[in-house]
């Protein structure tokens, strides 16, 4: 088994689409105007319109009700991250925090709501945990 994508079923692809794009600098591709994949090294993050819902069976998914999902990207140094979107995004969760289990994390939500964590290992163990992702640059805190 090998897990390949988190889809986020919306009521607007084109603008879930943009505001993924600006947030981690890639390009979408699209397959038509119901779905479109955000690809990185180590997955999709796919965005289907309400319209595909009916394919899985009716009520499978909704748009705008996720309350338990975070989608996280492992990034080199949060606190630049938090620099570069505060020129323009508003709805934070948290500033950058380090968080007991040693990755500093930065909380925010997409227009959908769907909340997403940026976070940079800074803990021993944590660098060591995801060793050959983590930039050349980052080093633990003496």
């Amino acid at each position: 088994m090998r897990f390949t994508s988190i889809r986020i079923i919306t009521e607007d692809v084109s603008s879930l689409v943009a505001f993924y794009e600006r947030v981690t600098a890639k390009s979408a591709v699209w397959s038509n105007d119901d779905f479109a994949e955000l690809r990185v090294a180590s997955g999709t993050l796919a965005f289907a319109s309400t319209r595909t819902v009916g394919l899985f069976g009716p009520g499978a998914a909704r748009p705008r009700d996720n309350h338990s999902v975070i989608v996280e990207f492992l990034v080199d140094d949060v606190d630049r991250e938090y620099i570069r979107l505060s020129g323009w995004m508003t709805d934070f969760v948290n500033a950058p925090t380090t968080m007991p289990w040693g990755n500093r994390s930065l909380l925010f939500r997409d227009p959908d709501g769907n909340l997403i964590n940026f976070f940079t290992p800074v803990s021993e163990d944590g660098i060591m945990k995801f060793h050959g992702q983590v930039g050349e640059s980052q080093r633990v805190d003496d």
